[in-house]
């Protein structure tokens, strides 16, 4: 990794509502000086289309290009892999970031990581980061939950996954939809310790 970035981090869109989560996580990543390796599921490519105004592209390689652009990247900043690269380097304990975040995470990307299925390079990427014992953040948004996801989640968990629901609080009385969206971000932000102004703190306004 070039040392002009502050850290490394591997990012997933899955099928799940809630895109907003990780576009706008992405958004922050890229602007806080992080490396990003994503992957965009086929799903996750429909749901854009459906809940965002995006037009995201088919390729891998005109998927970086678009979101660079977007959110004025710098070069080699962002990297977009295919679900079938299994050369990328998330797809081996040797080259993979230590962090990776699946947000929005759908249950059926839940159901497969949690049973090591490994049949994509999301799936493969997150099997590493569990096998290396590295931090893995799965961001599920359901409702409601079926024993299913519970029991997935439950063994994630012991697994030593973080499990952050998309459940925006309200006692930072939000006033608009961007504010429940970071406050999600902010969550996720701080697990991988990465400072953020997004919302404050609890209890930061007494220290």
């Amino acid at each position: 990794m070039s040392t002009k970035f502050e850290k490394r981090v591997s990012l997933a869109f899955t099928g799940a509502s809630g895109l907003q989560y990780g576009l706008r996580l992405l958004e922050v990543l890229l602007a806080q000086n992080v490396q990003v390796y994503l992957m965009i599921s086929k799903a996750a490519q429909v749901v854009a289309a459906a809940e965002t105004d995006l037009n995201l592209p088919g390729t891998p390689e005109a998927q970086q290009q678009y979101l660079a652009e977007l959110y004025n990247a710098q070069p080699d900043q962002l990297k977009v892999f295919g679900k079938e690269q299994w050369f990328a380097p998330v797809a081996s304990g040797s080259g993979a970031p230590s962090e990776m975040v699946v947000c929005p995470c759908s249950t059926g990307a839940l159901s497969a990581i949690a049973t090591g299925a490994s049949n994509n390079l999301i799936e493969r990427a997150a099997d590493v980061a569990l096998k290396e014992r590295r931090k893995l953040l799965l961001v599920p948004r359901e409702a409601p939950y079926s024993e299913i996801h519970l029991e997935h989640m439950l063994k994630l968990t012991r697994m030593g996954a973080v499990v952050i629901p998309a459940s925006p609080g309200f006692y930072n009385k939000p006033q608009s939809v961007q504010d429940m969206i970071d406050f999600v971000v902010a969550r996720i932000l701080s697990q991988l310790n990465i400072d953020h102004s997004l919302m404050p703190r609890w209890g930061e306004d007494l220290a």
